[in-house]
């Protein structure tokens, strides 16, 4: 892969980890046990994402992801929860894709990975809060089955296509400011909605 392709690979990556990280992990590794993701030799040592032992930490955690995303509030405080692992986990993700020998990029690499994946953690976050404001659960479920969906049918077009994965990523970025600055007005709108009326001062 070249330089283009890489970093595309890495903001990809860091952008869907702030969705699904487990999932991200698990999908990453597997491309690589599978020969699918081939490195060049200087990202050889990304290949511990391969590891069974990755592997089988980030199925679980994965699973676990699955489930408690789909149960209201309980998907609130994963969330809250993963604030801090998630953008580690994207940071990390694009450090290990760019070259070790080069401290300028591996900052940078690991500054936009970090901040891709804080970016698309907090549109997460903002739906979740938005969807919970309804009484009834299924939109959560439909809401979390549609985030599977897509990060899975993400993460296989950029692991299958690394040529098209920085386009995917400046999408992926472009969407999340949308959803974060209109769900939040959104959001505002419901709280000034069902907030209780102020009652009125005794003359």
């Amino acid at each position: 892969m070249g330089i283009i392709e890489i970093l595309g690979v890495a903001a990809s990556l860091s952008l869907l980890a702030g969705w699904r990280l487990y999932l991200t992990v698990l999908a990453t590794g597997a491309a690589m046990k599978l020969g699918w993701l081939p490195l060049p030799d200087h990202l050889a040592a990304l290949q511990v994402l391969a590891n069974p032992w990755v592997l089988g930490a980030a199925a679980l955690g994965a699973a676990a992801e699955f489930f408690a995303d789909k149960l209201a509030w309980v998907d609130s405080a994963w969330d809250a929860i993963h604030s801090v692992i998630r953008p580690l986990g994207g940071a990390l993700l694009a450090l290990a894709l760019v070259d070790a020998q080069d401290p300028v990029w591996q900052v940078i690499a690991f500054l936009l990975g970090g901040g891709g994946a804080l970016l698309s953690h907090g549109a997460k976050a903002t739906t979740r809060a938005v969807v919970n404001a309804s009484p009834e659960p299924f939109t959560n479920v439909a809401v979390s089955a549609s985030e599977d969906v897509a990060t899975g049918g993400l993460l296989a077009l950029t692991l299958a296509f690394p040529g098209i994965a920085m386009a995917l990523a400046v999408l992926l970025a472009l969407a999340a400011l949308f959803v974060i600055w209109t769900l939040r007005r959104l959001l505002k709108r419901i709280r000034r909605a069902v907030a209780p009326p102020e009652a009125s001062s005794n003359v």
